[in-house]
């Protein structure tokens, strides 16, 4: 699944692989113990170049502990419901590169709470086999209600058969709320924990904060 031809399909390729993978995702915890989590994100510093990073932190404590950048080509055009096709592929690169294997991978985007149930973090939990989870900054699918105001307020996202597939989640007291849901290999109750454990002063997740800042401002 990994081999660069995976990746070099076309735009109704990718709907159609998507729609193939989905019931494949399993929406359970397996138990197993957190002792490192990473967070992973996407840069594109000019027209058909990604920069894929992924860092490493201890759990529960955050500290840094790993980190790997990956810069390489992007030729698989901005299609919404589509971003992992142009994201994973210098995620994997990252990865490779890692001296320390994360227990659990937080990922800046959908997971289940996709028009078609396979977003960037459950397309990427298949892929590499451990737990992931959807942390986006907007929503893609769904409808919902603001959750009230303080740290841990939450509210399900509904699809349109009236699943819930995701949860809008208060990481900060008055603050714009997360979009948080199942990747791959973990339940929603257990994402929604791991995220709020992972915010203090920001609202976004240490993990996400320091990706985000690794892939944007770090060249190979």
């Amino acid at each position: 699944m990994s081999s660069s031809d995976v990746w070099n399909v076309s735009p109704a390729e990718g709907i159609e692989i998507q729609k193939r993978l989905r019931p494949l995702v399993k929406r359970s915890w397996d138990g197993r113990a957190i002792g490192l989590i990473a967070g992973a994100d996407v840069h594109f510093p000019s027209r058909g170049e990604a920069r894929g990073a992924l860092i490493v932190l201890a759990y529960p404590g955050l500290d840094i502990v790993d980190s790997s950048v990956f810069e390489g080509p992007c030729a698989f055009p901005y299609v919404p419901g589509l971003l992992s096709f142009r994201e994973i592929p210098v995620l994997l690169e990252a990865w490779r590169r890692l001296r320390r294997t994360p227990d659990c991978l937080l990922c800046d985007g959908q997971g289940i709470a996709h028009p078609r149930g396979l977003g960037l973090a459950s397309h990427l939990g298949l892929v590499l086999g451990i737990p992931t989870i959807g942390c986006a900054k907007s929503p893609l699918f769904g409808r919902y209600e603001e959750p009230g105001p303080n740290r841990g307020d939450e509210a399900p996202i509904i699809d349109p058969k009236g699943r819930t597939i995701g949860s809008v989640v208060r990481t900060r007291d008055r603050t714009k709320p997360l979009y948080v849901s199942v990747g791959h290999l973990v339940s929603l109750k257990k994402a929604v924990s791991i995220v709020l454990s992972c915010t203090g002063r920001f609202r976004i997740p240490e993990p996400l904060r320091a990706a985000h800042h690794l892939a944007g401002t770090q060249r190979t």
